[in-house]
């Protein structure tokens, strides 16, 4: 008997309408379900969670809530609505009509930049697989499983795209989205940041703050496309990201919170001994996340990245409110650049630019977060000032990847590098010591004591409410 799509998977692309689509569906789902029971939330496929589903694409269809089992969420597939009259707003083919189809001139750039994406959506769940077994509260365990189920829909999103417009070859790169996992040495995810390990709450927080934001970032510029279908699906896509930096940066606010607590009631910046995460350790993981983000946004001079601007594919952070002709044929920027006797600069033709441009909206949002944590240190009298590293700083893609600088932006020698990089990076010890405090708590307004609780909980619901059923 043929599943009803239309009500298994809520959606606004007249799933029920397409033959061809819903075969390849049906031969795609029971993948993906083998996927989330193997690879997704360990354990917990019997718990009711209470969920965030989208239904529509309406201000009140977007956010239905109730307890649901995580194998029956409804992933759904959406697209933004569309815009009359949209123009490409940028590159080459600015002021022409949008398209609904794909160039055939394009497709190949078109499917790489789809498959990336969509390759850090199972990535996250991976990665954050056995979490489950060690949250602070029922709050952040449903956080948890909210960004959870949300990045799965982010994949069926992507995975739409292959299917709805690639023919065979999206057909096979939708197989292959579920065949790479994060970490696996003979088949790892696209990207390293996707491949690191996320065992900890503090590294969960970390990474919704940070790695969640790099997502924001490529999000927007690719809802600017001129490929009509993948910026819909990135406008709506960016609606559920924001929940995801939420959650990474009220769990650090809350972490730093009660660090500085702890801070000043035993009188010590060092407060391991009173179950707490010390603000230089909370250092070393944004050193580290920062840092691996900056990654994520390639080269600074890219060829790759010239011709998506220059095809209307990808655009620029919140194209149409910058103050130039959106095709910058003629403009050129500034760079860094390593010589013998250390960093200079050097001028490129401003669309090889475009991942350094994006990477340093990305490090303004960055440094807001930081900012309000700063002043929850300086409101407790401590003389503690947490930072973004310096973009030279553990860098492993890009101008920077064959030196070595301190946090600060010091150009080091492999020797000293070796020698200090223990104070500056999480260490095996650091991170022993992060998963000592990891010890779960499951009753209802209850909260581990190396965080503070949350201000206000979920949809209305008061903290101690039962967010997540074990029976």
């Amino acid at each position: 008997m043929q599943a009803n799509y239309n009500e298994i998977i809520p959606n606004n692309v007249d799933l029920g309408d397409d033959r061809r689509l819903l075969r390849a569906l049906e031969r795609w789902q029971p993948a993906y379900l083998r996927w989330w029971h193997e690879m997704g939330p360990a354990e917990s496929n019997d718990f009711q969670v209470y969920l965030r589903t989208a239904i529509s694409v309406d201000s009140d269809g977007w956010a239905h809530f109730g307890h649901v089992r995580m194998p029956d969420y409804r992933w759904g597939i959406f697209l933004a609505r569309p815009e009359a009259d949209r123009t490409i707003g940028f590159g080459d083919h600015r002021g022409a009509p949008v398209w609904t189809e794909i160039p055939g001139e394009y497709r190949g750039e078109l499917r790489r930049l789809i498959v990336t994406q969509g390759d850090t959506e199972p990535a996250s769940v991976e990665q954050q697989r056995r979490l489950g077994a060690t949250p602070p509260s029922l709050y952040d365990l449903r956080n948890l499983y909210q960004v959870n189920v949300e990045e799965g829909r982010h994949l069926w999103a992507m995975v739409y795209l292959l299917h709805a417009h690639f023919g065979r070859d999206g057909r096979e790169e939708a197989e292959a989205l579920l065949e790479r996992h994060a970490g696996d040495p003979d088949r790892p995810r696209i990207l390293q940041a996707f491949n690191e390990r996320t065992d900890d709450w503090l590294s969960f927080f970390m990474f919704t703050y940070f790695q969640d934001r790099d997502g924001k970032f490529q999000l927007a510029a690719l809802s600017e496309s001129g490929f009509d279908p993948l910026s819909r699906t990135c406008r709506f896509m960016l609606t559920e990201e924001a929940h995801h930096m939420f959650v990474g940066e009220t769990g650090l606010m809350r972490i730093v919170q009660r660090t500085c607590e702890l801070v000043r009631e035993h009188d010590t910046l060092d407060v391991r001994a009173a179950g707490g995460v010390p603000l230089p350790m909370i250092q070393k993981w944004i050193n580290f996340h920062y840092s691996i983000c900056l990654d994520l946004f390639g080269s600074e001079r890219s060829t790759n990245a010239a011709n998506y601007f220059a095809m209307g594919l990808k655009g620029r952070y919140q194209e149409s409110k910058r103050d130039d002709d959106h095709t910058l044929a003629d403009e050129q920027i500034e760079i860094p650049k390593v010589t013998a006797d250390g960093i200079d600069t050097q001028v490129i033709a401003a669309r090889a630019g475009m991942n350094l441009l994006l990477r340093r909206d990305f490090t303004l949002d960055s440094q807001r977060g930081l900012d309000r944590f700063n002043k929850i240190i300086k409101a407790h009298d401590i003389d503690f000032e947490l930072t973004l590293p310096d973009e030279k700083f553990n860098r492993a893609i890009g101008i920077f990847a064959a030196i070595h600088a301190s946090p600060a932006g010091a150009l080091v020698d492999s020797e000293r590098w070796e020698r200090e990089k223990d104070a500056w990076l999480p260490t095996a010890d650091d991170r022993a010591f992060v998963r000592s405090l990891m010890i779960p708590v499951t009753d209802p307004g209850k909260v581990a004591g190396w965080i503070a609780p949350p201000k206000r909980g979920i949809h209305g619901k008061p903290f101690d409410y039962d967010y997540v059923r074990f029976h």
